[in-house]
């Protein structure tokens, strides 16, 4: 079934459920593609099982997501997985989440190496417990010599407090003298930002049937295309990941021109 947001289709559209890697057009993939995995909770509530039961059936699909992105000549995935704002969920759960790099690229590490994936991390690092770190940082070791896919984790991300913080190293780097007053610009503030060194996204997907940022990626996301679906992460299979992309290659980005 396709989803309310979706853009109008055609009589011989095909459903969602049939989407595949053919209905992409390959020459015009979506470079940098933007996800907020939600739903995790709801998915296992329905099932009658804790949240962080969602959680780990989430971490299932984060794979088979790269695996795809990998496949179609994706460049950048970013995946928003721990905001700011999650410290305030139950500490049971945060223990969980915060455990979850290390079950992840645990098991799924060489597989990245393999194919060429490289792990990044954007957040606050600062609060993350030592445990989260270890596993984060020899994912990114092992993997910066590949110039594939670039994976990256939001993790304690927050685009408020990123934004500030750029705010701040700004004002800084111009009371040192390193910055004329006049050189500031949308370009350079981009730099100050911690993807200063990634395109912004082309698409932003949203599972769950909510509608809203949620402080992601909020200067970056300027001009990207919103997707939605009422789809639960844990049940967000490559065809709805497909169907996201044949609907953005529909849109015409004009980037405020005709």
């Amino acid at each position: 079934m396709l989803d309310k947001f979706s853009l109008r289709k055609n009589k011989k559209e095909v459903g969602a459920s049939t989407y595949s890697k053919e209905h992409i057009d390959l020459s015009s993939v979506p470079s940098h593609i933007a996800i907020i995995m939600d739903g995790n909770g709801r998915w296992a509530k329905k099932r009658g099982l804790p949240r962080i039961a969602g959680h780990h059936e989430g971490m299932k699909v984060v794979r088979k997501i790269v695996k795809a992105s990998n496949e179609i000549g994706v460049k950048v995935l970013t995946l928003y997985a721990f905001s700011t704002e999650n410290w305030k969920r139950p500490q049971s759960e945060v223990d969980y989440l915060m455990k979850l790099p290390e079950e992840f690229l645990g098991s799924f590490l060489p597989e990245l190496v393999t194919e060429n994936v490289q792990v990044r991390v954007m957040g606050n690092k600062e609060q993350l417990p030592a445990h989260t770190m270890r596993a984060i940082n020899k994912a990114m070791i092992d993997t910066k010599e590949n110039d594939g896919l670039i994976l990256n984790f939001a993790l304690n991300y927050g685009s408020r407090f990123e934004i500030i913080e750029g705010i701040k190293q700004i004002i800084k780097d111009t009371n040192n003298g390193k910055l004329n007053i006049n050189d500031i610009n949308e370009e350079l503030f981009s730099e100050y930002l911690m993807s200063a060194d990634l395109a912004d996204p082309d698409l932003l997907i949203r599972t769950s049937g909510e509608v809203r940022l949620s402080n992601f990626m909020l200067w970056q996301l300027a001009y990207a295309e919103f997707w939605f679906t009422e789809v639960l992460w844990p049940d967000f299979e490559e065809n709805n990941f497909y169907q996201a992309i044949v609907e953005y290659q529909r849109r015409g980005r004009r980037f405020g021109g005709i």
